[in-house]
């Protein structure tokens, strides 16, 4: 009987799936990927143990991985921490953290100043679980000691804030934290190991929104949180089971971009101080939010707590919403984007994007005003990026011009 099959004779099909399996990368200069979903086990016995925790080793991807252990293991030594792990994105990060250290009835107390989406998961969707949202001012220390009771478990905060640029007392809330049980996580998304290393400062959990300036070309995403090796269990738990996993190619790109993280961040701090002191300068301008500046209203806490200050800087254009509109569209070298940490400048109008989904008074209570201005510095030449932002400069004050001649014709016609 013939063989319903389809098979080449002159093909060997075998040979294609198992010649040279065993490959020796020892030697490799630059780290492998393990592009890889599965593993193999040298017996059904080592599987067993493997899979219980018995024998350490690879079980699966979505949890186990060579190259995402290695970006991993590389973030916990930059932090400072005793162990990493890493997540799909940022808010994936945040995700875990409540799945592994929150249950009904617990409540987390955390700063308004955060990413507007952290605000929604924590008030929106925990609130489904029974768990309260607390939210305070980050920089007034007696609201956090207001807000913290024996039922927080989960004490969050983000220093220096995106994008209004707050400091908060991470010695000081970690000891309010502390005091009743609860556990510190700190976004250090802005300023990176580079410049602010917060477990020594009290902080049990530190986040990154590793697709910012940790890749810092805007190619992937990915979070990480380091802490200590048994809370790094509890989330690696929460990975296993629901799988918010890390790809071993971001996690790939991301051990690469790592290798030039302290150059791109002194880099566009540079740039960022002296852009932050040109804006000052401009008529258009009534305010600039920027740690290295000297009349930053917590400079000196934020010297006291931080090695640098960052690429990231926000400003107020006088004019409201219209005004930055129009400035933003006069952009030609810097670009609309949301995103930040890449390697070319980025504006956006943070009222009508990144929190554009709270609430007006949510907005205006972490100083989203509706003619902020958020500008991420890359590595152009700081002059090219001058030149841009004073064409866009000259475009508002252009129109305004042709607006008060409009008028005045008006009224004398």
């Amino acid at each position: 009987m013939q063989s319903s099959a389809i098979e080449l004779e002159c093909f060997d099909a075998t040979s294609a799936l198992h010649s040279n399996r065993v490959s020796d990368l020892s030697d490799v200069f630059c780290e492998p990927l393990a592009m890889t979903s599965a593993y193999t086990f040298a017996s059904a016995e080592e599987a067993a143990q493997r899979f219980s925790g018995q024998r350490p080793g690879n079980v699966y991807t979505r949890f186990t991985n060579p190259t995402v252990q290695a970006f991993e293991s590389r973030v916990a030594a930059l932090e400072q921490a005793e162990s990493a792990v890493a997540f799909a994105s940022g808010m994936g990060a945040f995700t875990a953290l409540c799945h592994a250290f929150l249950q009904q009835g617990d409540n987390i107390v955390c700063s308004r100043d955060v990413f507007g989406t952290t605000v929604n998961a924590f008030s929106l969707y925990m609130a489904r679980f029974g768990i309260e949202a607390r939210f305070v001012d980050l920089t007034d220390l007696a609201q956090w000691q207001q807000a913290i009771d024996g039922k927080t478990r989960l004490v969050v905060l983000e220093s220096p804030s995106n994008p209004v640029l707050k400091i908060g007392d991470i010695r000081a809330i970690s000891a309010l934290a502390h005091a009743k049980g609860a556990l510190l996580v700190v976004d250090n998304t802005l300023l990176t190991p580079v410049f602010h290393r917060p477990h020594g400062l009290g902080a049990d959990l530190v986040i990154h929104s590793a697709g910012k300036y940790m890749d810092g070309q805007g190619r992937a995403l990915a979070g990480v949180v380091t802490g200590s090796r048994s809370n790094m269990e509890a989330l690696r738990g929460v990975l296993r089971t629901l799988g918010i996993s890390c790809s071993p190619f971001n996690a790939w790109l991301l051990l690469k971009s790592l290798e030039t993280l302290e150059v791109r961040m002194l880099r566009v701090q540079q740039s960022a101080l002296e852009l932050a002191h040109w804006l000052n300068e401009q008529q258009l301008v009534s305010a600039v939010h920027y740690t290295g500046l000297a009349e930053h209203p917590q400079h000196a806490l934020a010297c006291s707590q931080q090695d640098g200050h960052g690429g990231l800087l926000s400003f107020e254009i006088v004019g409201g919403q219209a005004a930055a509109w129009q400035w933003i569209d006069a952009l030609r070298c810097v670009a609309r984007c949301t995103n930040i940490g890449d390697t070319r400048s980025m504006v956006t109008h943070p009222a009508s994007t990144t929190h554009g989904r709270l609430s007006a008074d949510a907005r205006r209570q972490a100083g989203i005003t509706d003619g902020l201005i958020r500008l991420c510095v890359g590595l152009e030449r700081v002059a090219d990026i001058k030149a841009d932002l004073q064409r866009a400069f000259d475009a508002v004050h252009l129109q305004r011009t042709a607006q008060g001649l409009s008028r005045s014709a008006l009224v004398n016609g």
